[in-house]
């Protein structure tokens, strides 16, 4: 015959890595980052996007340039939001280290 109730196992101590805590150097930092990161897709967003706008399709197939246009679309519509996704982090991550710098002062 079989347990039908189900027996649960004793609870383990888990080993976990200490957590650091966050601190407004390390906002800043990634802040940093992702702010370097935004700038450089929001610079390779416009080249794409000019580069799409000084090449004319070469094709006079109604569907093909449909699939062109929808690829280049496509091609600056991800671009675009990668860099507002960074530009979003590095917002974010200085809000962050402000709110961590006023919680600073105001516990004092």
């Amino acid at each position: 015959m079989t347990n039908s109730t189900p027996t649960q196992k004793p609870a383990s101590p888990s080993i976990e890595a200490p957590q650091k805590l966050t601190s407004p150097l390390r906002c800043l930092t990634g802040a940093l980052i992702a702010g370097g990161l935004a700038i450089a897709l929001y610079s390779l967003t416009s080249s794409i996007a000019q580069t799409f706008a000084a090449k004319p399709l070469p094709t006079s197939s109604t569907f093909a340039i449909n699939i062109a246009v929808a690829v280049r679309t496509l091609v600056v519509g991800v671009s675009a939001l990668a860099t507002g996704v960074f530009g979003l982090v590095a917002f974010g991550l200085v809000a962050l280290a402000v709110q961590i710098i006023i919680q600073r002062f105001t516990k004092k």
